[in-house]
């Protein structure tokens, strides 16, 4: 794999094959055909790329990209960390599957602008790419806010009251929050350690008090409003009125990932484990993300809507990643990177089996669902089987059906499951 290209070229490539996708695209606005493969075609040659770079930094490499020298500590720099690498991987390989189920949805569904929806969507990837692959908190800013701006058109792509109301919550939140607390968080930071390179360990330690990490912290957790800690989580569940790729590229492959992953970056090599064990500072971080974790999943429960449902869910998933960066541990942080590429998965197949069942039924409500299962098998037993993952549960029903009914294996598991729904016919 390694010959295929330089870690230099691979890195490049990575970065910037979302966005020439994106420049791409309005010329093939007629030829529809070519227009909606740009996507999938895109999406593969970034998840190559990726995986290029994420071998090189398993094998103990760290890929460098400087754009531009500012002054010392100040550079725009990508530099690929650990977790950047896994964030990357998630991100350029979900995008394939999203492309992919976008053209059937679009088309399926109607949708008007298409043209203009393939470009932002891909301007997403791109900036989550960069976010991914960031060197430092001036070049995480830059793409974080690239990523808020491209996002809006999605959000409100249905153009109608419902979706441009959504959409003004959507700006005045992740906007304000990146605006009024995130950036003060990062200019403490460069006044108190000079730099803003992501560095092993972090930069802060015997350069910013014990009493003033809580606060440094707090600017932080709250300013990435992607993350959607309780009490700024409303844009996520209004957001839900886009159309379901969005909600897949919000919940999955770009948005709420690109929070957590923030703030995961932000504990590890800004911060570091060892001061914030010794300041104390993250310990209400960690009480926050157990109130978000148990509230949001008791107003799941009580929505009908199934995206509603799923939102909720989302906030609460990502509060417990939230809760690993929280605790400072190296054991903590692995659980909670894992867990970012769990729930992207999960997240993503129950976001395509809610966009499915609305495009074949027009059912949105979970009340609604009855009896459909034998109409559409595939689909309810990847909607089965996501939300089995999303609960951590994977093979349970194994062990439950007879043992003469059991067959080897994931795929006897799979054949059990349509026995069952053509039983229902």
């Amino acid at each position: 794999m390694m010959t295929l290209m330089s870690i230099d070229t691979a890195l490049k490539i990575g970065i910037l094959a979302p966005l020439i996708t994106a420049i791409l695209v309005p010329f093939f606005a007629v030829r529809i055909n070519y227009r909606d493969a740009l996507g999938p075609i895109g999406g593969v040659i970034t998840f190559i790329a990726a995986l290029h770079v994420a071998q090189d930094v398993l094998q103990g490499g760290s890929p460098t990209w400087t754009l531009i020298t500012i002054s010392d500590g100040l550079s725009l720099t990508f530099k690929v960390t650990p977790l950047g690498a896994v964030f990357g991987l998630v991100a350029s390989g979900l995008w394939i599957l999203a492309a992919l189920y976008t053209i059937g949805y679009m088309r399926g569904n109607h949708e008007h602008h298409q043209t203009r929806f393939a470009i932002c969507y891909a301007v997403a990837v791109h900036a989550a790419m960069a976010i991914a692959w960031s060197g430092n908190l001036m070049v995480l800013f830059i793409f974080y806010e690239i990523l808020t701006f491209s996002t809006y058109p999605l959000v409100t792509h249905k153009e109608s009251q419902e979706a441009i109301r959504a959409g003004r919550l959507y700006m005045s939140i992740l906007v304000g929050t990146s605006v009024v607390l995130l950036l003060p968080a990062i200019i403490w930071v460069w006044l108190s350690a000079g730099t803003l390179d992501f560095t092993p360990g972090g930069i802060l330690s015997g350069r910013l008090s014990y009493e003033a990490a809580p606060i440094l912290l707090a600017l932080f957790a709250f300013g990435v409003g992607k993350a959607a800690l309780m009490p700024i989580h409303r844009w996520l569940p209004a957001a839900m009125v886009a159309p379901t790729p969005v909600s897949a590229l919000l919940h999955a492959v770009a948005v709420v990932k690109a929070g957590v992953f923030t703030i995961l970056t932000v504990v590890v090599y800004i911060f570091g484990f060892d001061f914030l064990s010794m300041s104390g500072a993250s310990v209400w971080l960690a009480w926050l993300a157990g109130f978000t974790i148990l509230a949001s999943s008791v107003v799941a429960i009580t929505k009908d809507d199934l995206k509603a449902r799923l939102a909720y869910s989302t906030i609460s998933q990502l509060s417990y990643i939230v809760l690993g960066a929280a605790l400072a541990t190296a054991a903590a942080i692995e659980g909670a990177t894992l867990h970012i590429v769990m729930h992207a998965s999960a997240k993503i197949t129950l976001f395509f089996c809610a966009g499915a069942i609305y495009v074949n039924a027009h059912i949105k409500n979970i009340s609604e669902l009855d009896g459909l299962g034998p109409r559409m098998p595939l689909v309810f037993i990847a909607l089965f089987l996501g939300a089995l993952s999303i609960i951590g549960i994977t093979c349970l029903i194994l062990h439950i059906l007879p043992k003469s009914e059991k067959k080897s294996g994931f795929f006897g598991f799979i054949q059990e499951i349509m026995k069952f729904f053509k039983a229902k016919k």
